[in-house]
């Protein structure tokens, strides 16, 4: 494996010379007919949702239309994504207004609060004290975060592995709740109009529920849905950086992007069901890519990475949560060992 070449004179460049291959091809380029064709599905089968709903009624068979709901809210939500990271729209406010439709009124989520986090994220992935996906909350993947944990805390981190799944029902619900929380603390710009779009969602989206079904059926739709929901949403974003290194903040843009970083194999339905998560090394490499340009990017990122000696981070999906779960297991280890 080559580690350098003679035209590369320090690893402060690497990215420039990556950034100038990329964007011979073009890859940087909008595509508003593939986000055009993307939208309207997303709308579509958020609409079919809610019409098997009211056409299936007062039954329990609308905890199918719970499930079916799930996956389009998650769609609906990996579109906001592309959003934030403006790669449907060049500038800012139709970028910003599609994205308080999708986020705020489609799924009850505060566009503004996750793209403060997720911009975060982007500029010091992994990083313990900067990157908020990794800051110590219910789920510790830091083992010096770990350390001191008492009571129901610290049950959870020894057994984080296990709960991992289980604990991902709660997203939906954590997104909301975080949501609220960043609106009151005054983290997001838009206040009056992000709080008011959902408000304008958690009426239309209870009234309807309660309204239609039985108060037990009611309660057990918002369960399923908003349960499924967490999970489907959690499971598109575990696989890109959890159990990768966590960097000391020396590295170069394109360590630091890459090394963090891990690619899903899966083909067009890793594509789909990942929203394009799935070339998490190209994503965060230029995140204003288009999604759908990914897929071309990749075999310039990787062949570049073999060129320069970089690892890439390569596996399929189940293989991805192992090593994610192995490395919760592994940071609650002190924790269990304590208990002996």
């Amino acid at each position: 494996m080559t580690v350098t070449t003679a035209r590369r004179t320090s690893a402060g460049s690497d990215f420039a010379e990556l950034n100038r291959r990329v964007n011979e091809l073009d890859l940087m380029r909008r595509r508003p007919a593939y986000y055009a064709v993307r939208l309207v599905l997303v709308g579509i089968l958020v609409a079919v949702g809610w019409a098997g709903f009211f056409l299936i009624g007062d039954s329990w068979w609308t905890l199918a239309v719970a499930v079916f709901l799930a996956v389009a809210f998650a769609q609906l939500a990996l579109v906001a994504h592309d959003l934030a990271h403006r790669q449907v729209f060049r500038t800012k406010r139709p970028s910003e207004i599609a994205g308080m439709v999708a986020g705020n009124l489609g799924i009850g989520m505060s566009y503004g609060w996750w793209m403060d986090k997720h911009t975060r994220h982007h500029n010091n992935p992994n990083h313990d004290d900067l990157d908020p996906d990794v800051a110590p909350e219910v789920l510790i993947w830091a083992t010096k975060s770990a350390l001191g944990r008492r009571g129901l805390a610290a049950f959870v981190t020894r057994h984080q592995a296990g709960l991992f799944f289980p604990l991902l029902t709660l997203l939906g619900i954590d997104l909301k709740v975080s949501s609220i929380k960043a609106i009151r603390a005054g983290v997001v710009k838009r206040r009056g109009l992000e709080t008011g779009l959902l408000i304008v969602h958690a009426l239309v989206y209870l009234t309807t529920v309660f309204l239609v079904l039985s108060p037990l059926q009611a309660i057990a739709f918002l369960v399923v849905h908003q349960a499924l929901f967490g999970v489907y949403l959690g499971m598109t974003f575990a696989p890109n950086h959890k159990g990768m290194p966590h960097p000391t903040g020396e590295e170069d843009y394109l360590r630091k992007q890459v090394l963090t970083s891990r690619n899903v194999r899966g083909g067009w339905i890793a594509d789909v069901a990942l929203g394009g998560l799935n070339y998490q090394i190209e994503h965060h490499l230029f995140p204003g890519m288009p999604s759908a340009n990914l897929r071309r990017a990749q075999p310039i990122v990787r062949a570049y990475c073999e060129e320069i000696g970089v690892p890439y981070e390569e596996t399929g999906l189940i293989q991805s949560y192992r090593q994610a779960l192995r490395h919760l297991h592994e940071v609650g280890a002190p924790l269990r060992a304590a208990r002996r």
